[in-house]
């Protein structure tokens, strides 16, 4: 499991190949907040930082953010709590295999 901020399809396309070359099974979770809920969140201040021109490439503000059109699982964690955004993520690997229920 790994959870990398990969804001570019090339580089996820990329890791995919890199991982399922070596006969190892990849799962894209896709955990979509919007921009503007990401900016209510932020504890230290980056995304006013970023939109103050004192951050450059911040990705979201000024660097891209492709959102992903092909992933296993998404979830929009606007309306749900952390412990169902694991469920899900939890439930999507047992139903996989790749955990014991």
């Amino acid at each position: 499991i790994c959870a990398p901020i990969a804001p570019y399809a090339e580089t996820r396309d990329e890791v995919r190949e890199m991982v399922e070359s070596v006969g190892a099974d990849f799962l894209l979770v896709h955990v979509s907040t919007p921009l503007e809920e990401c900016e209510r969140r932020d504890r230290k201040g980056l995304y006013a930082k970023a939109r103050a021109g004192l951050i450059p490439e911040f990705t979201g503000v000024s660097d891209p953010y492709e959102e992903p059109d092909d992933a296993e699982l998404t979830i929009d964690t606007t309306h749900i709590s952390i412990e169902a955004a694991v469920s899900r993520v939890l439930d999507t690997l047992r139903s996989g295999r790749w955990i014991s229920p």
